[in-house]
C-alpha cells in the first residue's frame, strides 16, 4: 500500500516544515510546494499559515494559487484540504484584519479580532499564545472526525490575534469550541471535504500527533476510495 500524498502549500507564511514533519511521522508522503501540478497531483492539501491575513491573500494572488485553491477544495473528488491557524481563516468569505479583505470563501463566514480581557484578576493578553483547551460544541460529536479519541478538555498550542465565525449556510460547522475570557470560539470546523484548526496540532504534543493520525487514515481511505473509482470506471 502506498504512502498518501500531502501538498503543504508554501506561500511563506507558515510554520512549513513542522507540519511536514508531523505528516512524515504518521506516515505519509509530504511536500512543501507552491507548484500547481504538485498541488493538483497530492492526495489532498495542507493549508498551513502565520501572520497578517491581507498580504497572505495578496501573495497566494501573486503565486497564482487562489483560483487553484478553490479548484482543488470544490473539486467533485472531494479531495481533504486541511487549514491551520491562518490557513483556516483564509478560508473565510472575509477578514476585518486591518481593513476589509476578500478570502476564499470556501466557508461562508468572517474573521475577527480577539479581544483583551479580564478573568479571574487576569489580564489576558493579545495575542493569544499558549496552550488551550478545546471541547465540543452543543449537540457535536468527534467519531469519525480529525477529532475521533479525542474527549474534550485536551490542550491545544494557539498563536493568533483573530477567529473565525462561521455564518450563514456554514453555521453549524464547528469541530471543537475554546473559551478565552467570555469569548467562546470556533477553534475547529469541519464541511464535507474541509477541516481546518485554529490551533496547530503539529506542536500540540501525543493529542496533535493524534489529529495528524486522524488525517492520515481519512485521507488512505478516501485515496483507496478513488483510485478504486478509477478502476471501476
Amino acid at each position: 500500500m502506498r504512502k498518501p500524498s500531502v501538498a503543504i502549500v508554501d506561500y511563506g507564511m507558515g510554520n512549513l516544515f513542522s507540519v511536514k514533519n508531523a505528516c512524515e511521522q504518521v506516515g505519509m508522503e509530504a511536500c512543501v510546494t507552491s507548484d500547481a501540478r504538485e498541488i493538483r497531483q497530492a492526495d489532498a492539501v495542507i493549508l498551513p499559515g502565520v501572520g497578517a491575513f491581507g498580504k497572505a491573500m495578496e501573495t497566494l494572488r501573486q503565486l497564482g494559487l487562489v483560483d487553484l485553491l478553490k479548484e482543488v477544495a470544490d473539486s467533485g473528488q472531494g479531495k481533504p484540504f486541511v487549514g491551520i491557524c491562518l490557513g483556516m481563516q483564509l478560508l473565510m468569505t472575509k477578514s476585518f484584519e486591518f481593513g476589509e479583505h476578500e478570502g476564499l470563501g470556501l466557508v461562508e463566514g468572517v474573521v475577527q479580532s480577539l479581544q483583551v480581557s479580564v478573568q479571574g484578576g487576569l489580564k489576558l493578553k493579545v495575542p493569544q499564545i499558549g496552550w488551550n483547551a478545546i471541547s465540543l460544541p452543543t449537540r457535536g460529536h468527534w467519531e469519525d472526525s480529525p477529532l475521533d479519541g479525542l474527549t474534550g478538555g485536551e490542550q491545544m498550542y494557539f498563536v493568533h490575534s483573530f477567529y473565525v465565525t462561521p455564518m450563514g449556510k456554514d453555521t453549524g460547522v464547528d469541530l471543537s469550541k475554546t473559551s478565552y475570557g467570555p469569548l467562546q470560539f470556533c477553534s475547529s470546523l469541519r464541511k464535507g471535504n474541509i477541516v481546518a484548526f485554529q490551533f496547530h496540532p503539529e506542536r500540540s504534543g501525543p493529542d496533535g500527533l493524534r489529529i495528524y493520525r486522524n488525517l492520515a487514515q481519512w485521507i488512505q481511505s478516501d485515496t483507496m476510495f478513488n483510485e478504486q473509482r478509477v478502476l471501476n470506471a
